[in-house]
């Protein structure tokens, strides 16, 4: 039998896509980087027999059918699946994406030595996936996988989403032997998912936190998800005068850059004043970008989260009202523009408790959480039952080379997941 702890998983892929520059993970979807990670992924699927296929949206299924069974569509409705995805941010941690993914694989193999040993008889199959571009990282729009197969979002807006480099997705999606004429909402997919388990970093300190921790200031080392806040991502473009640096007086400038540094500082001082919001600007790019060129356009990636959508909502409003007082005051003007939206999910409630069930046998005091990390699982739930589990990260940092997770509260994580599979199949 095959089997490989999860900790030689992730060590086998611990170079790949490895950023000199930022540090960390840099693997964007379908770049050298993250296709070497889904042939790893196919190439350990198939060692452990199990049937792999690519869907029309670019997901990997691998299949570990019934006994006996045609390995057709009817055999496989109303599957357990688990997984995760293996693209990342610039300069991301090592486990954001592939610590679920190799979790599924260790967990599979925990999960065929116990039918191996008769102690487990499965009533359903069992399906290990890959969705792309979960961060968002080269098309903007995060889930951009999990969105295209439960058709929250329209395929003609997907297809037309452009890279850095003014790719399509559309022509990206071709030329990775995808036919961007078959993408979209797959019901037949989504009949095959009975329920949908994400294993996961915990981006956050809330396994760390006071009201969690021991005597000695350790926390548990599963959590289980029970929700994920409301979250967007908006672009702000902010239009002015390009112009020469060096001729050009500082009366007689309509200069962008300056209402959207402005915008950014008022970003930060309206979601202070709001309980639980977080609103972010970590991306800004001028046009043309040159140093001795006052900019004609500069656009700014917001990003803003909070329990309450209407809230959220309402942030949004307040900051494009201020941003528009800003740009006007220097002679230029902004334009809001919403490029993702996901209403705050509440994970099914049956299958939330069935994975509590499970996990405290394991971590007796692993509690219910939520997160403001969007997943592919937050945009299944609308659907599918769904849920996630957490594996503790002692620094609370992610989306950063910092992110960690220490070898032994991986090792549990494989087992929680395990037993909460098996309790399901």
């Amino acid at each position: 039998m095959h089997t490989q702890t999860v900790n030689s998983l992730l060590g086998a892929i611990e170079d790949i896509g490895r950023d000199a520059k930022r540090g960390g993970y840099s693997r964007p979807v379908y770049s050298a980087a993250e296709n070497t990670l889904r042939e790893w992924f196919i190439a350990e699927a198939t060692a452990r027999s199990l049937e792999v296929s690519t869907d029309a949206n670019g997901i990997i299924w691998a299949w570990w059918d019934m006994p006996g069974s045609a390995r057709d569509e009817a055999s496989r409705r109303g599957a357990l699946v688990t997984g995760s995805h293996l693209d990342s941010v610039p300069g991301g941690g090592a486990f954001d994406g592939p610590l679920g993914v190799a979790s599924a694989l260790a967990a599979y193999d925990e999960l065929a030595a116990r039918e191996t040993a008769g102690s487990l008889v499965r009533n359903r199959a069992l399906a290990l996936t890959v969705f792309p571009e979960e961060e968002g990282s080269r098309f903007g729009v995060a889930c951009l996988g999990s969105r295209l197969l439960t058709g929250a979002i329209d395929p003609v807006r997907a297809l037309n989403l452009r890279d850095e480099a003014g790719n399509t997705f559309a022509d990206v999606a071709a030329a990775h032997g995808l036919d961007p004429a078959r993408m979209g909402r797959d019901d037949a997919a989504l009949a095959r998912i009975g329920d949908f388990i994400e294993l996961h970093v915990e981006q956050g300190k809330g396994l760390n936190s006071e009201e969690h921790t021991d005597a000695a200031g350790r926390g548990p080392a599963i959590a289980v998800g029970d929700s994920i806040l409301g979250h967007g991502r908006w672009r702000l473009s902010f239009s002015g005068q390009g112009n020469h640096a060096g001729t050009t007086l500082m009366a007689d400038r309509s200069d962008p850059m300056i209402a959207a540094a402005q915008t950014i500082v008022a970003v930060r001082q309206i979601a202070a004043a709001q309980d639980n919001a977080r609103a972010t600007v970590g991306r800004l790019e001028p046009v043309p970008g040159g140093t001795n060129v006052i900019a004609s356009r500069v656009d700014v990636w917001l990003d803003v989260r909070h329990p309450d959508d209407a809230i959220t909502a309402m942030l949004v409003e307040k900051i494009h009202g201020q941003a528009q007082k800003l740009a006007a005051f220097e002679g230029c003007s902004v334009l809001l523009t919403e490029e993702s939206f996901s209403n705050t999910v509440h994970f099914d409630a049956g299958l939330t408790r069935s994975l509590s069930n499970s996990v405290r046998r394991l971590v007796p005091d692993a509690p219910l959480l939520p997160t403001g990390a969007g997943h592919d699982a937050g945009v299944l739930a609308a659907l599918v039952p769904s849920g996630m589990l957490y594996v503790r990260n002692p620094s609370g940092i992610s989306h950063s080379p910092e992110e960690y997770v220490e070898d032994d509260d991986a090792a549990a994580g494989v087992l929680a997941l395990a037993d909460a599979l098996e309790d399901l199949l």
